[in-house]
């Protein structure tokens, strides 16, 4: 499973060098390794950021606390859930992406940088990369059946445009802190 995705990594870092992202400059984006995760979790992949880059330090102000957040990082360590490497390699690809793009500077979240990244690539190489993936639709597309894994305590349904999802645990505020990233509207949170 390594060599996949390793294999996998590689054209990816060859298609971003085509249309002029390069990966591999370590001054500008820093050094990225890949692995798959141990914890076969829910998520399809993450970018845990290491080395802050002390010159890129800034104070964000939100509400009345002051956060250090830097904008860009030396290390980067992106991890794959094994789950996906079953599927279609299109899939992986758009994950690994996906993964490679919080390595940008200002990238650390889904905000304005990455969402030019993302419609950057999107447009020049025809990926679909977003803010969140939907496990059911790529089993589908990788011609997998796809089986509801655990029993989940939390339904959780748009009220604007109906998209919904489950969730085993549940930050007690979620419906306060979170809006639906297709249309942007407040979620419900239906016990089961």
């Amino acid at each position: 499973m390594e060599e996949k995705l390793e294999q996998i990594y590689i054209k990816c870092i060859e298609e971003l060098k085509s249309i002029g992202i390069d990966v591999l400059n370590k001054e500008q984006i820093g050094k990225i390794s890949i692995s798959i995760s141990k914890r076969n979790n829910q998520r399809y992949g993450c970018c845990k950021q290491e080395q802050p880059d002390l010159k890129t330090k800034y104070i964000e102000k939100v509400g009345r606390k002051k956060i250090i957040r830097y904008a860009k990082f030396n290390k980067h360590n992106i991890e794959i859930s094994p789950w996906l490497l079953e599927l279609d390699d299109n899939i992986i690809k758009n994950t690994i992406i996906h993964e490679i793009i919080h390595c940008m500077p200002n990238c650390n979240n889904h905000g304005e940088e990455f969402k030019k990244y993302a419609k950057y690539i999107n447009n020049k190489l025809g990926y679909n990369i977003s803010r969140v993936g939907d496990k059911k639709q790529d089993y589908i597309k990788s011609n997998i059946e796809y089986k509801e894994e655990e029993k989940y305590n939390y339904h959780i349904k748009c009220i604007k445009c109906g998209q919904s999802f489950y969730r085993k645990r549940l930050n007690r505020n979620f419906a306060l802190k979170y809006r639906c990233g297709k249309c942007g509207s407040k979620f419900i949170v239906e016990k089961i």
